[in-house]
């Protein structure tokens, strides 16, 4: 039988690199590549990318759409990493726990766009509660989040590495710098689509000076509500929502042993691995909550999720070189 031909086109950039050696390990498929001499030109990557099984693009978004439409044979099938087609028509959402019927849905599809890492976290912690209407989905939503640096792709994993080579221990570049303060962030339009919401959340991100994981933090205050749930019925609808799931972990309610030194939410603790944890924090008497997601924004959300995607497309354990 013959072994799926994947390419990776964009292999080279950050989140192309960690698909390649997670894939580059395993022997059930077989990875091509195009000549470096080659790689614009148009003819070329037309050829060989009609002739694999799954074309995965890492790629901005204008190159995304350009290599999309040098697909002719409809028996390739598209794994997007950019944003260009999260919300568009035609293309599944790659969370495969966004919903029950979402992995049969990725199963079957030709083009399968893969999740922001921003938005991988927020979804997860509020879709249950909308889904289930815990919480209303006209429920005005803020989502405050911190990334390390490589969420900024090759240009600032740049700038941090050339400042800490050049600078002592008590300085920083952007030790914790707030950005998109002029809003409209490409990730909210996919965050709102997917998640059941009446209206956009508003999305305050930023950078810390680490190089991998991410919190994405939700507050609740639930004091705006008629009938405000409990912290408990927020943890049992989350937890009851992604039972049995491998990649998505709820942390037990008002268990502070993940927490460091039982006070501190530690933003790499799932670095390397394809979770996302999350976390329900509650005051019932003030009807406060806060949800928190913590990935690796490299894992999870980016290249993690590609691989248990790509599985999924090709009908083969979901946990595959994971």
């Amino acid at each position: 039988m013959n072994k799926p031909k994947i390419f990776i086109d964009g292999e080279s950039g950050t989140t192309g690199l960690q698909i390649y050696s997670r894939l580059n390990q395993r022997d059930d498929i077989e990875l091509v590549s195009i000549e470096p001499s080659k790689r614009k030109d148009a003819t070329e990557r037309a050829k060989l990318i009609n002739a694999v099984d799954v074309l995965i693009l890492c790629l901005p978004d204008d190159a995304a759409r350009e290599a999309v439409s040098l697909v002719d044979n409809d028996q390739v099938k598209i794994l997007d990493a950019s944003t260009a087609y999260r919300t568009a028509a035609g293309w599944v959402y790659g969370f495969p726990e966004l919903n029950p019927e979402q992995r049969e849905k990725i199963a079957h599809a030709q083009f399968v766009s893969n999740p922001g890492c921003y938005p991988t976290g927020f979804l997860a912690c509020i879709r249950p509660l909308i889904a289930q209407e815990i919480i209303p989905h006209t429920f005005p939503i803020t989502i405050n989040a911190v990334s390390g640096y490589s969420g900024g792709g090759k240009n600032l994993i740049q700038k941090y590495d050339t400042f800490h080579e050049q600078q002592t221990a008590a300085h920083s570049l952007y030790p914790y710098g707030i950005y998109g303060l002029q809003f409209g962030h490409k990730h909210v339009k996919e965050m709102h689509q997917h998640s059941g919401l009446a209206s956009p959340p508003l999305f305050v991100p930023s950078v810390g000076d680490f190089a991998q994981g991410m919190l994405v933090q939700i507050p609740l205050p639930l004091w705006t509500l008629a009938n405000p749930p409990s912290g408990e019925t927020i943890h049992q609808a989350i937890a009851q929502y992604y039972a049995g799931e491998k990649f998505v972990q709820v942390a037990p309610f008002k268990d502070t042993s993940l927490l460091r030194d039982g006070t501190f939410l530690d933003a790499m603790a799932m670095n390397d691995t394809n979770i996302v944890q999350l976390f329900v924090f509650a005051n019932d008497a003030t009807q406060e909550a806060l949800l928190v997601a913590r990935l690796d924004n490299l894992g999870k959300g980016a290249s993690g999720a590609a691989v248990q995607n790509l599985n999924i497309m090709l009908g083969v354990p979901e946990d595959l070189g994971l």
